[in-house]
């Protein structure tokens, strides 16, 4: 008899990938799948769905259904109160991503302007002024240059 050799496939799951049917995501929140039937209906929670169009959840959805039930819960919020505080704190993250977007833009700028001003040095350097008084010859190095403004926001 020859032995057999097990195999084992590993499938890595995503938080934001449905995998739940409702029954077992409303037993992982503690709470009815009516409920969260409920909470579809006013948008506080999309679920994915099968070909089929079975309910999935994913891991992110179960951990927002815990939240809100903390927030209804421990907290005394009432649904509407929920939706408000969700939305607030989506377009907290959004604004948060936005400044650190600008952050970026802003040292870039920042990286963009030391460098043209190293080259506006290097180009005041090299360029050679004539002042003709009389015969003499002024050189670029004998001139003192003269300060050029740069705005900085």
């Amino acid at each position: 008899m020859t032995a057999r050799r097990r195999t084992t496939t590993r499938i890595e799951v995503t938080s934001d990938r449905g995998v739940f049917m409702i029954s077992v995501a409303a037993e992982l929140a503690d709470m009815h799948p009516q409920t969260l039937r409920m909470y579809e209906q006013r948008g506080l929670i999309e679920p994915k769905r099968s070909p089929k169009g079975t309910r999935l959840y994913s891991h992110a959805d179960v951990e927002r259904l815990r939240r809100i039930q903390q927030m209804t819960a421990e907290l005394g919020l009432n649904l509407a109160g929920v939706e408000r505080v969700l939305e607030l704190e989506e377009q907290l993250e959004r604004t948060r991503r936005r400044v650190v977007a600008l952050e970026r833009r802003r040292d870039e700028l920042e990286a963009e302007i030391e460098a043209l001003e190293g080259r506006r040095e290097q180009v005041r350097a090299d360029i050679v002024r004539y002042e003709q008084t009389g015969s003499a010859l002024v050189r670029a190095k004998d001139i003192k240059p003269l300060p050029i403004p740069i705005e900085r926001r």
